[in-house]
Formats: structure tokens, sequence, C-alpha cells
């Protein structure tokens, strides 16, 4: 392994807190860096996708899966700064996964022993953190390289909003039992999400917009009442209460796919909840997801596609039948642009953590969405 090369002002010393996966493209190395800063004009060197919120510093910060920063540069290698120590980051040179930095902390991870060309590179958040926010300031070039201009943003945008199922919770596990494999985080890839597969199939950006546990109106197994989905959606750092994602005029997907109601109807009602029957729930569900749909659609406009889905759970049909009917009645008021999704498959195995869907699910279902969107009249 190299000898690790801090940034200017930083220390050498090797982070201990820092695992990184071996990378097949070059030699992986951390370096603490107790004086972090963000790299020199970082924001016009990286191209984000997903909600961040941004600093005068140059940095920015972010809590929903799948957050990433892209860029260009000229060299042998290139250095990430980043200050996490919750998360987990896959690194990707030339569209080839390299590294997966762990919990990476308050460092520059260098991946070097790259050919002396140009190259892209990409640093994706592969889970949750619900409960804090982590940093990022842009990517430094090896010595004798340069970082270029950041790419281009795609045209086409798509956004998936949902719950476990759409984050990816511990989707790369191939087992239910998680516990003695690292726990859901170490198995977590919300880049290997159906969304996230679909989305690059359509070469669109994306945003996975997901928290797992929570419902549209009912949270898994009636946990945590007083809040749900909606009362996290406007943010982009989900752990401070009352922040609002500013969202840049450029973000207007041309289809949004909402996958809410597995937690609300995934479990029996227990006693003292506030819905004494499942029909009082789905009253409530209902009225709720209209007023989402709402806010959706003020947001992006009638040219959106807002895409309702459902799939099929072992206890009841309240799911597929409230989300059905959620659309008849949106297409009876005029918006035909609201569409029910329904998917299922005999294939699923559900080897993720805790019985959710597997990598393989993920790409049977991101199958099935692909089959579904061509149906549907964009205009990208």
């Amino acid at each position: 392994m190299q000898t690790p090369r801090p940034l200017p002002r930083t220390s050498g010393r090797v982070s201990r807190r820092a695992f990184v996966a071996g990378a097949a493209a070059g030699v992986v190395t951390a370096v603490s860096s107790p004086t972090w800063a963000a790299a020199d004009d970082a924001r016009a060197r990286f191209h984000t996708v997903g909600r961040v919120g941004r600093a005068a510093d140059g940095t920015v910060q972010y809590s929903w899966p799948g957050v990433c920063f892209e860029g260009r540069f000229r060299g042998t290698g290139v250095g990430i700064v980043l200050d996490d120590a919750d998360n987990d980051y896959d690194v990707q040179i030339d569209g080839t996964t390299a590294a997966t930095l762990v919990t990476p902390g308050r460092t520059v991870s260098w991946l070097d022993g790259l050919p002396d060309t140009e190259h892209r590179v990409r640093v994706v958040k592969r889970t949750e953190s619900p409960w804090t926010a982590g940093r990022f300031g842009g990517f430094v070039a090896a010595p004798g390289g340069v970082i270029l201009a950041r790419p281009r943003a795609r045209s086409r945008q798509i956004e998936f909003i949902g719950d476990s199922f759409t984050a990816g919770y511990g989707n790369v596990s191939g087992t239910r039992d998680c516990s003695s494999n690292g726990g859901v985080n170490r198995n977590s890839n919300a880049d290997l999400t159906f969304g996230a597969l679909t989305a690059r199939k359509l070469d669109a950006d994306f945003q996975i917009n997901a928290f797992s546990g929570l419902g549209m109106v009912r949270n898994y197994n009636g946990t945590n009442t007083g809040v749900d989905f909606r009362t996290y959606y406007d943010r982009a750092l989900l752990h401070v209460d009352g922040d609002v994602w500013q969202k840049p005029d450029s973000w207007q997907p041309r289809v949004v796919v909402i996958g809410l109601g597995i937690n609300d109807f995934s479990t029996p009602l227990n006693p003292g909840e506030r819905w004494t029957t499942e029909g009082a729930l789905v009253a409530a569900y209902k009225s709720a997801y209209h007023g989402f749909l709402d806010k959706l659609r003020t947001r992006y406009g009638p040219r959106t596609f807002l895409v309702v889905a459902a799939t099929r759970l072992w206890n009841t049909t309240a799911f597929a039948e409230a989300t059905r009917r959620i659309v008849e009645e949106r297409n009876l008021r005029g918006d035909d642009r609201v569409r029910h999704w329904y998917y299922d498959a005999p294939g699923l195995d559900f080897l993720g953590c805790d019985w959710h869907p597997s990598v393989n699910d993920h790409r049977i279902v991101s199958g099935l969405l692909d089959e579904f969107l061509a149906g549907l009249s964009l205009r990208w």
C-alpha cells in the first residue's frame, strides 16, 4: 500500500476509524483530517444528485439514502473528502465500483494507481441516517493531476419516495437474519435498489427519498406515533426539526414513484391506536395520500407522472385496494397523469435483512417498473 498523502494543512495519520474495502482499480488509503475543509472551489467541481444542504465553505450536508456526487479528473488518483462516521459509501471509477468506504469519519480517502488519463468518479451514500447528516467536501486530484469541470446533469430525472423497500434496507445481506453479518447498515445499498437500477437504465438523475419504518399515516406496528413519512418529506436534513429543502429550479422529475403503505397495513392494529378498525385506517390513509399527491402536483406541475405503487401483503389486500381507489378518484377529477402500479412476482425471495427484498428481488422489481414506465407517454 502506498504512503497516504494528506491534503495541504492536514495531518498524515492514517485513520483507524475508516475501513476501506479493496479496490480492483487501484490502491485505497484513508487519511484523517483534524483540520478538515472543503477542496478548493469544491461546488464547481462536482455534480450532486439528491437532496443536500449547502454551506458557505463549499461543503454539503445530507441525510437521505442514495445521495451521490459525481466528478471528473485527470491523473493517477483522486481523493474523496468526507466527514461521516455513520454511513457507508461506494466509490466508482469510470462506471465500476472500486472501493467501499465504511463509516469513514473525517477523512480524505485516496484511490491511487490509476492510468494517467481522464476519469469519472462517483461517490454514493449506500445507507440511511435519519439521526445525523454526512458531509462531503469535494474531490482532490493526486499530484500532477487536476480536477476537471463537473459532469453535466442528465436531462432525465425521476424521484422515488417510500419506505425500507425503496431505501434498500438489508438488500445485499443474502440472509434474513443480519445479527451476525454486520447488521442492517453493512448490508444495505441504496444504489442497488429497484429505483436506482431503473434510473440508470434510463440514464436519469434520481432521488431516493425513503425512510424505513414510516408510513403515510401509520408507522410499522403502530410505533412512533405523532410522526409519519409526511413529517420528514420536505427536509434535506432529516434530523433537523423544521428544516426545508430548497428545491433548485433544475429539479423537475418527469416521473415520481410513491411507495408508501406497507408500514400502514402490514401489521394488525394494536389496542390504543387512533384507528379501531381497518376501515378507519383506510379512510385516514386515503385522505392523507390525496393531500400528499396535491403537494407533489403543486411542486412539479401537471406534466409529471405520479405513480402510486403497491405490492402484495401477506395479511390484507387493503394496501392494493386503497391505492387503486385513490388513483381512480384522481383520474375522475381529471388528472390522468396519476397512475397505479401494482407489482408482485413469484420469483421474489425476500432474502434481505428481516424479510426485505434482496438484490435479486430489486432486479426483478426494476424490470417490472421498466415495463410499466414503457407504457407511459413519457416525453423525456
